[in-house]
């Protein structure tokens, strides 16, 4: 849903033109796409916390909804990161933008271009759904995290490949045919 600034004042801002947006729901503030969340709903209009500075926001600037609730990314490198409130990473954002956290600066959470040993415990022709333990992935000597099914996926593997991979790498292919 996209709608436009109403009102601010201080980290509040309120949307109009917000029909069919969700308590909770992410949404991207402005010119500058500061990253908020949906704390009210009232007929169309949207009451956003935004958790970056406001100012120099102007009624009438777009609102963007993602449709999705604010949530974490998990995953290797996790517990070697430091991040604020909303899962940015600040080693990241000192490297790219400096000392402070500037308004609308970003960083994906964890990093897209490392690569990770994945060890399968699962194997082709096994079933498995939402949840099923497919292989790990060691972060230190002490931390392996579980790599899983995805929630609402099932099926036999087809295919599980044991490699260095990133986070973005696909290592097991599913056949869901019934």
């Amino acid at each position: 849903m996209k709608g436009r600034i109403a009102r601010i004042a201080g980290p509040l801002v309120e949307a109009d033109e917000m029909k069919g947006s969700r308590m909770l729901d992410v949404v991207y503030v402005g010119e500058a796409k500061l990253v908020g969340e949906i704390i009210k709903i009232k007929g169309g209009r949207a009451f956003i916390q935004v958790y970056d500075d406001t100012t120099g926001l102007r009624p009438g600037e777009p609102v963007e909804g993602i449709g999705e609730p604010l949530s974490v990314e998990l995953g290797p490198g996790l517990l070697s990161s430091i991040y604020d409130g909303v899962q940015r990473p600040l080693e990241v954002i000192k490297k790219n933008a400096g000392d402070f956290i500037t308004k609308g600066v970003t960083a994906n959470a964890l990093d897209r271009k490392k690569k990770w040993k994945f060890t399968p415990l699962a194997k082709k022709g096994d079933k498995v759904s939402g949840g099923s333990i497919i292989g790990e992935v060691p972060e230190s000597s002490l931390i392996k995290h579980r790599i899983l099914v995805p929630p609402h996926i099932s099926g036999t593997i087809k295919e599980i490949r044991e490699g260095d991979y990133t986070v973005e790498d696909v290592v097991c292919a599913l056949d869901n045919k019934a």
